[in-house]
């Protein structure tokens, strides 16, 4: 190899390595440069994750947490006694000859619901017979968040208890009037009611007291010739027992009955009752001879 040729490669070479070196250089310079970029994309992104996060946590403290509904506490959270709430008395001049008949009806909460029943029949042979029934419902509601208070549950009821009293099949000549000093509201409805034994005269009182409706059902017919009985009287007797039922109930939540607290609020898991109750409601049965009970007497 000629010694021009030897020089050619060498110079070659050198300027292969100087190649290779400034590559080199070059890929650590850009290496370098993209560094400060990546982690200033990464402190970014950082920011704004925290600045997302105590954003969405400022607004959930600022917004306020629903409140929990509220309604008014019954006033009264008892019912006494149905057989127990009129006086001997009272009964006597009602049903002089069923004072001992009372007939408790049957309920699955008598602190919500309960009922009682007397018959009276005078028997006079061929001269006829006065024939009296007397029954007492008590229906009770309880305040319930989703229904209303129990007050004005007890009023929807006592407006459609009127209704279904002025409506009853077959009554004849219906009157109602408002009744005062009865509770917080009254209705007394009169009405001629035909059936077999013989024409009654049927007096029905329907009061409201705080969370309570009373319904008081009072009838009387003359039968086998014996005169029919007088409308005014009867009204007169039905009045005073449902002061007297009224009383009964305000007595029995008296000290610890009624509710401390009005404002109070209520959610009970079952309502006391409903307007499909039946009770109060005369039927054609109900206040009949026949219907007269054969159960032992119970003393009221």
């Amino acid at each position: 190899m000629s010694e021009g040729t030897m020089q050619r490669r060498a110079q070659r070479e050198k300027r292969d390595q100087r190649v290779e070196r400034a590559g080199r250089r070059g890929r650590v310079l850009v290496s370098a440069a993209a560094l400060p970029v990546i982690l200033l994309a990464a402190g970014c992104s950082s920011d704004s994750g925290s600045g997302d996060e105590a954003k969405a946590s400022a607004a959930s403290a600022s917004t306020p947490a629903s409140p929990s509904p509220t309604v008014r506490a019954a006033a009264y959270r008892t019912l006494p006694k149905p057989c127990d709430v009129l006086s001997e008395k009272t009964l006597e001049e009602l049903v002089p000859k069923g004072t001992k008949s009372g007939k408790e009806g049957s309920s699955d909460d008598v602190s919500s619901r309960a009922s009682c029943s007397w018959n009276s029949l005078d028997n006079n042979g061929v001269k006829g017979s006065q024939f009296r029934w007397l029954n007492v419902s008590l229906l009770r509601f309880e305040s319930d968040v989703t229904r209303g208070s129990g007050e004005e549950l007890a009023q929807e009821y006592y407006e459609k208890q009127v209704t279904d009293v002025r409506s009853v099949e077959g009554a004849k000549d219906t009157k109602a009037e408002p009744l005062a000093g009865t509770g917080d509201e009254a209705t007394a409805v009169r009405y001629d009611l035909k059936k077999k034994e013989g024409s009654f005269k049927q007096q029905t009182i329907v009061a409201r007291v705080e969370n309570v409706v009373v319904t008081l059902d009072y009838n009387g017919a003359g039968l086998a010739g014996e005169k029919t009985p007088d409308a005014d009287d009867l009204m007169k007797d039905a009045t005073k027992a449902a002061k007297e039922v009224v009383a009964a109930v305000t007595e029995a939540n008296e000290g610890g009955g009624a509710a401390k607290s009005p404002g109070a609020s209520g959610s009970p898991s079952k309502p006391a009752g409903s307007p499909s109750a039946s009770a109060g409601s005369p039927s054609g049965s109900a206040g009949s001879p026949a219907a007269s009970s054969k159960a032992p007497a119970k003393k009221s």
